[in-house]
């Protein structure tokens, strides 16, 4: 890449940094503050969910606006959201109100997360596409790590993590302006929300596959973050505890994050997501059993994070393999819709495995989901890319 385009991607994935930090912060802590104040784990997991209900219910009106007014102003309308909805949870401490926070979150994430990824993808060179997308997903991870480590600050004020995480969401947000507005390419028209369900159609044909990995990696993000620590506060583990336990995954995730990515475009998308699919299947069962031992746990869930924490970014890959140019940004589209459908069952999945299931570990979900979906990509997925030609 020339130098404007180095300019570019590093403050795209500075962006995402910080995007991930807000979410790293976000679940652990509401979900501490309510347990504390007496609120179910499904009811909990409910709440936790509305960050990924706004991204669905924004996912068939986005492409219009990108492919009309480009990266850049979809970019800043997504960051000045999130911004703002991190600065007003403060304001007033109710179940609904912060619920409908984190759906006005999970529209600006999504219009920051879709305009980013398909951005990168688009100017990324096939050679390198794996490492562009495994450097974004490494910051997303990176700040997604720090996250949680807001979560003591807690004792000390519960606004403060929220105003420290809307500061440096503003300071992510001013970095947008210095960069030039691009659009994606516009081979096809966007005229009305049927050609938009169409596209999804076709992407499906090519791509349904790659959204395996999103959709996993949404369910295990947010059930780790949003239901284990009150599982893990209900076995009596401190809350200090948890959020090293969260970090020691995020940690793993960030270490193997470009290592794999660089691994995929060598030796195939395909091929690298069956073995981490089946690593974390191995090692979350593990955890199922040393979930008593914190020092063991964090071991394993570090090796976990190592494992599966790239899913994401390798699912995004896979999918650009094998769709189109001209529909990579309903591909995008659809893998964080993938992403959001895992995100939106992980949680309250959780909350109610914890509520009515006492003699299963939490893990086992999480391994029992890696294991079929692993089935289904070793059955079901593509050797080769196979893009075909496309007729708009």
């Amino acid at each position: 890449m020339d130098k404007k385009l180095r300019v570019r991607f590093w403050i795209l994935v500075f962006i995402v940094a910080i995007s991930g930090f807000s979410q790293g912060m976000l679940l652990p802590l509401i979900a501490i503050i309510f347990e504390g104040d007496g609120v179910s784990s499904s009811l909990n997991g409910l709440n936790a969910a509305g960050l990924y209900i706004g991204i669905l219910l924004i996912s068939p009106f986005m492409e219009y606006p990108l492919r009309k007014y480009g990266y850049k102003p979809v970019i800043i309308i997504g960051g000045l959201l999130v911004a703002t909805s991190l600065l007003l949870f403060p304001l007033w401490k109710s179940f609904w109100f912060w619920f409908i926070l984190r759906l006005l979150i999970g529209i600006g994430d999504h219009a920051l997360h879709f305009s980013t990824q398909t951005w990168i993808t688009s100017f990324s060179p096939e050679r390198n596409r794996g490492r562009n997308i495994s450097i974004y997903g490494l910051f997303f991870g990176i700040g997604f790590a720090v996250g949680p480590l807001m979560t003591p600050l807690v004792h000390i004020s519960e606004s403060l993590p929220f105003i420290i995480s809307s500061l440096f969401c503003f300071i992510a947000w001013g970095f947008v302006f210095f960069l030039d507005n691009e659009q994606p390419q516009q081979t096809i028209a966007v005229q009305s929300l049927k050609g938009t369900f169409h596209r999804f159609y076709d992407v499906s044909t090519y791509a349904w596959i790659a959204f395996i990995p999103p959709f996993s990696y949404g369910f295990l993000e947010s059930s780790i973050n949003g239901s284990f620590p009150v599982y893990a506060v209900r076995m009596g583990i401190e809350v200090s505890s948890v959020s090293l336990l969260l970090t020691s995954f995020a940690v793993g995730a960030i270490i193997f994050q470009l290592p794999l990515g660089m691994l995929s475009d060598r030796y195939g998308r395909r091929n690298i997501l069956m073995i981490i699919l089946f690593c974390g299947f191995i090692l979350f069962s593990s955890a199922a059993v040393f979930e008593q031992n914190v020092n063991i746990l964090m071991l394993l869930l570090f090796l976990a994070g190592m494992a599966v924490g790239s899913t994401f970014s390798l699912g995004i890959s896979y999918m650009t393999d094998l769709t189109p140019t001209q529909l990579l940004p309903t591909g995008n589209l659809l893998c964080g819709v993938a992403f959001s459908l895992g995100s939106l069952i992980g949680p309250y999945a959780g909350g109610l495995f914890i509520q009515y299931i006492q003699s299963l570990s939490f893990f086992a979900v999480i391994s029992g989901m890696m294991l079929i979906n692993f089935t289904i990509i070793a059955y079901f997925g593509c050797h080769k890319m196979s893009k075909q030609s496309f007729h708009s």
